[in-house]
């Protein structure tokens, strides 16, 4: 799916966040609408073109580097094997690519493939969704339907974020896993799945465990096999393979010149961490194809589509108390009586959102588990965001 932002809060710094969270582009009010129609209609061609595997899946992994070519023979080795696998990575790393690239060369590439993304379809839809329901089993269940389990019959499952699955289900899929016997949601009868599992992952489902958010019997029963993704700032001089790829491959798409880097656009590149992973990298290519079909692009160019907002705008210095070994009275005194401009409002705003900014990192920027580290609930996480912003 191709997002779109638009909005009225147009500087710089919103806009390279929302791209870096995944935006295709950002676009601000007053929008012109036919500009806004030609920016749909080029998104709109380049995923019919990525969804018919033109280019994309079609080439798999890209990269040489040592994690990629580690990985590669990983897939190769696993692809066969009737056992689960268990995929982990940040979000934005191509665990989905992962995923088909173990189901399409195996014995299974001409039965079915079905994902479902655990985090994106509320809890009370999950039961449904994998088992099916029969008619009449809840408000809403008109008739008969089959879940995936059913639909995958003898091919591939792949089940995303699946540390997001409720703890009341995850019994239910373990019996799965383990005999291969599921029910439909309403009905008796005993039915059975020979799909093989693949999951993933953006958290540390040891630390979950731990938690007692995810079950020690179901993390076993999913990680016979496991496959580590590697961050794209792990990837050295794959940034550059990835950035050569995608560049031509939009361009193709878009029927227009590919844009190029000089040496120090290309230097930047590779010093860019990247936090949104493939799924950024991709994304600025497909603005830059849009914006600078054929020309050849310098460093100032280069990062007004880079998210550098974090680094530039959060004041813990300034605001910051890192005394160790004294009272918060002691080190809030001193840092008073050393500061030739104070505003509380500002400094509270700082610590804020770097304990925000430091629970997003440890969860991987899943919100969720955010909230759980800092002890809110997910809506008020939300809300301190947005005030942050703003």
């Amino acid at each position: 799916m191709k997002i779109f932002v638009l909005s009225g809060q147009n500087d710089a710094v919103h806009a390279r966040h929302a791209r870096a969270l995944g935006a295709t582009e950002f676009i601000a009010k007053p929008c012109d609408p036919p500009a806004l129609q030609r920016a749909l209609q080029k998104a709109l061609a380049i995923q019919a073109a990525e969804v018919q595997g033109e280019g994309i899946a079609a080439e798999g992994l890209v990269g040489k580097s040592h994690a990629i070519q580690h990985l590669k023979s990983q897939i190769s080795q696993y692809a066969d094997s009737p056992f689960p696998v268990l995929i982990e990575g940040e979000s934005g790393s191509g665990k989905e690519l992962v995923a088909r690239s173990l189901h399409h060369p195996s014995c299974r590439q001409t039965r079915p493939y079905f994902a479902l993304n655990c985090a994106a379809i509320a809890p009370t839809l999950v039961e449904p969704s994998l088992f099916g329901y029969v008619k009449g089993a809840f408000t809403g269940a008109a008739t008969n339907k089959s879940g995936y389990f059913e639909d995958a019959q003898d091919g591939t499952l792949f089940l995303d974020e699946i540390g997001e699955l409720p703890l009341e289900l995850q019994a239910k899929l373990l019996r799965v896993l383990e005999n291969g016997e599921f029910q439909r949601v309403g009905e008796t009868h005993l039915r059975h799945s020979r799909a093989r599992i693949i999951t993933a992952t953006n958290r540390d489902l040891r630390q979950e465990i731990r938690k007692g958010a995810f079950r020690a019997d179901l993390y076993h029963r999913l990680s016979v096999f496991t496959l580590r993704v590697p961050a794209l700032r792990e990837m050295d001089t794959d940034r550059h393979l990835l950035l050569d790829h995608f560049r031509l491959f939009y361009a193709q798409q878009s029927q227009v010149q590919p844009f190029e880097l000089d040496a120090g656009a290309r230097a930047r590149w590779l010093d860019y961490p990247f936090p949104g992973n493939v799924r950024e990298l991709r994304n600025i290519v497909i603005r830059l194809t849009t914006k600078h079909a054929g020309q050849r692009l310098s460093v100032a160019e280069l990062e007004m589509e880079l998210d550098l907002g974090q680094d530039a705008d959060t004041p813990t210095v300034q605001y910051g108390l890192a005394l160790e070994g004294q009272s918060v009275v002691e080190q809030a005194t001193l840092h008073l009586e050393r500061a030739k401009q104070f505003n509380l409002d500002d400094m509270l705003t700082a610590w804020e959102r770097g304990y925000i900014e430091a629970a997003l990192r440890i969860a991987k920027g899943n919100v969720t588990q955010a909230a759980k580290i800092l002890g809110v609930n997910r809506t008020t996480l939300y809300s301190r965001m947005d005030a942050d912003e703003k």
